[in-house]
């Protein structure tokens, strides 16, 4: 094949290859077809259609393609720079992994190896399509110097946060801001204010000063996206990061003590579940240890 001839065939499938990826981003379709085969497809391809002479060359050619297609969803309005900057760790090996392949593998071998990669997608959308979200728990616990009794008062509702001054609040994602509640006993409604919108929990079990648990019924955004444009919200800002329940469990320790443990338990829809757990657990972890240290903060100075 000539270089005339490899290049546009080279660019034809690239075209294919990122207008293929915008549909799905765009109807929603975060899977394993995404963000497993096409990173490998698209690093492949490029070191395909540029023949690097180096295995070094092929590697930064697959990092570089996955860069760029990146920045083409931001540039184009389909993401925002947070949930890229997340997809990278994931997506620029996997591209590096297609390069590399493809420069490893002889000439009447690379055809059949892209056609094989291209086998996968029909499978790898099937699965995205009917898997079914597993359901997750994180627990965080903290120690308050005041008895349960003075520390149910401020779980059940409490009073405004200051402002976050961490990093990854600060730059869009969603963090508690107040707790109020309508009632009092199993039936309460709950209501907890992100800086996206309120949490609606309604309580299921009321045990007084031991156990608040509640079903969640309605949650807002879990961030709002940075991007050039205006307003940017992609498909996996509703739908996909969906909390399921939760509960603050007060266990009496010695000298007026108490152990406050808020557990939550939440679906993602994206997948590999296993590499997005990382991040959500470490969000939702870090929501936690923001609204615990308020409740011992307040906990402790009534006491």
């Amino acid at each position: 094949m000539n270089t005339l001839t490899r290049a546009t065939a080279g660019l034809l499938l690239l075209a294919i290859l990122i207008a293929g990826g915008i549909a799905l981003i765009g109807v929603g379709n975060y899977g394993l077809t995404v963000f497993i085969a096409f990173p490998v497809l698209l690093g492949g391809t490029v070191c395909w259609v540029f023949r690097p002479a180096t295995r070094a060359q092929a590697v930064k050619l697959g990092a570089l393609a996955a860069l760029a297609a990146s920045a083409s969803l931001l540039l184009l309005g389909r993401e925002g720079l947070i949930c890229i900057l997340m997809a990278l760790p994931l997506a620029v090996p996997l591209a590096i992994l297609g390069s590399w392949l493809v420069f490893h593998a002889d000439a009447p071998k690379r055809t059949m190896r892209g056609l094989g990669m291209l086998v996968l997608l029909p499978p790898g959308l099937l699965f995205d399509a009917t898997a079914v979200p597993p359901v997750y728990q994180v627990r965080t616990s903290i120690v308050i110097a005041a008895p349960p009794e003075q520390v149910w008062r401020h779980v059940v509702s409490f009073p405004e946060l200051p402002e976050p001054r961490e990093w990854y609040f600060r730059a869009g994602r969603a963090y508690p801001q107040r707790a109020r509640i309508e009632g009092s006993g199993p039936g309460a409604v709950r209501y907890c204010d992100f800086s996206t919108g309120p949490f609606v929990e309604p309580v299921a079990v009321w045990d007084e000063p031991r156990l608040l648990r509640f079903r969640v019924t309605s949650c807002p955004a879990p961030m709002h996206e940075w991007s050039p444009y205006a307003n940017v919200v992609p498909k996996h800002l509703h739908g996909y990061l969906v909390s399921k329940q939760g509960q603050f469990r007060l266990t009496p320790l010695p000298n007026n003590r108490t152990l406050l443990e808020g557990t939550s338990w939440y679906q993602h829809g994206l997948w590999p579940a296993g590499y997005w757990r990382l991040w959500s657990d470490a969000i939702i972890h870090r929501i936690h240890q923001r609204v615990l240290t308020h409740i011992k903060k307040l906990s402790e100075q009534s006491s």
